[in-house]
């Protein structure tokens, strides 16, 4: 009988010891991504995000952050990074490999949204409900977000559809590149990082990109013109995802997921608009010196009109990737309205 209680106590001591190291683990996340150090996203949202998880895990939920891609690869390797575990958590745009994402490419279709902030909780709404098991099934996401009004930024003044004839204009996804292309312009895909090579060495004329991004690559000093569009249109958006790798999130002790998960999601899809809300704003008025061309309701409705074939394509293109590309328009106009 001793015998018995004495070994019944050791196993009840293993358990709470092995218990108790589980919960006393500390752990540390790999996060790679392609801007600079001195990005918004980089010292405005995943330096925060980095203080707030080591607050709430009493600093056992660690955020090791890598920039400009540091680690290695090129921007658009990042997802297969997180894929493949070669990194915890990346930061990137979908729209960096063409094609792989078709769905989540709803929200990037050109005057889709007017409200980043009801696009980035709708975008949430739709990775949990649909995206996370289709387009994103490799990965888990942590949150997903849109940014705010994509701006044409130029050497020349775009006031007018017919500026943009010929004039070589870098677009950020395969959607945008399409829709210069419909405006009449010769667009050129390329990730952010190579826009100010590209703009000194004369392959470009002009970028678009938000107002947020601007100063992180000294665009406002290299072009001189900022076309918008009128108050309720947005020309384009693009979407990002913060992404982990599958396997690293499920090994997470149950207590440090847990703190992972109130952090993430739907709140910082919040957090990121507002961050960009924020600083769309402090950009646009660092640059007001130069030239900011906001297009009329009447020309606006033109670029509209010249933007038309793009959804056509992407209708059709959806139907070849096995899924309801007008349904999925449906959707997403109807989880922005709900997130207004």
């Amino acid at each position: 009988m001793i015998t018995s209680l004495y070994k019944y106590g050791l196993i009840g001591i293993t358990v709470l010891m092995i218990s108790g190291y589980a919960q006393a683990q500390e752990v540390t996340l790999r996060v790679h991504h392609f801007m600079s150090p001195t990005s918004n996203w980089h010292s405005l949202f995943l330096k925060p995000l980095a203080e707030r998880l080591a607050q709430a895990s009493d600093g056992r939920l660690k955020l090791e952050l890598f920039s400009s891609m540091s680690l290695g690869g090129r921007p658009s390797d990042l997802y297969d990074q997180a894929v493949d575990g070669a990194v915890d958590i990346i930061l990137t745009l979908p729209g960096y490999t063409a094609g792989r994402f078709p769905q989540a490419e709803v929200f990037e279709l050109p005057f889709m949204i007017t409200d980043p902030m009801a696009a980035s909780k709708a975008y949430w709404d739709l990775i949990e409900s649909d995206l996370q098991q289709s387009d994103f099934d490799e990965v888990k996401v942590l949150t997903g977000w849109v940014h705010g009004p994509g701006v044409i930024h130029t050497q020349e003044p775009i006031t007018r559809l017919e500026d943009l004839k010929g004039m070589e204009i870098r677009g950020p996804t395969r959607l945008v590149t399409d829709l210069l292309g419909e405006l009449g312009a010769s667009p050129v895909g390329m990730p952010l990082p190579k826009i100010p090579e590209n703009i000194s060495k004369g392959v470009i004329k002009g970028a678009a990109v938000p107002w947020e991004i601007v100063p992180s690559i000294k665009l406002a000093e290299m072009v001189h013109n900022h076309t918008e569009m009128s108050d309720g249109h947005v020309l384009y958006t693009a979407i990002f995802v913060l992404a982990m790798n599958q396997e690293v999130y499920d090994d997470l002790p149950d207590d440090l997921r847990a703190i992972l998960d109130a952090e993430t999601g739907k709140t910082l899809a919040i957090t990121a608009s507002e961050m960009v809300k924020t600083t769309d704003a402090t950009s646009r008025k660092a640059a007001a010196s130069n030239n900011i061309i906001v297009l009329d309701d009447a020309e606006v409705e033109r670029w509209i009109t010249a933007s038309k074939p793009v959804y056509d394509r992407w209708i059709d293109n959806a139907e070849k990737a096995g899924f309801d590309g007008a349904a999925t328009i449906a959707r997403a106009r109807q989880l922005m309205q709900e997130n207004q």
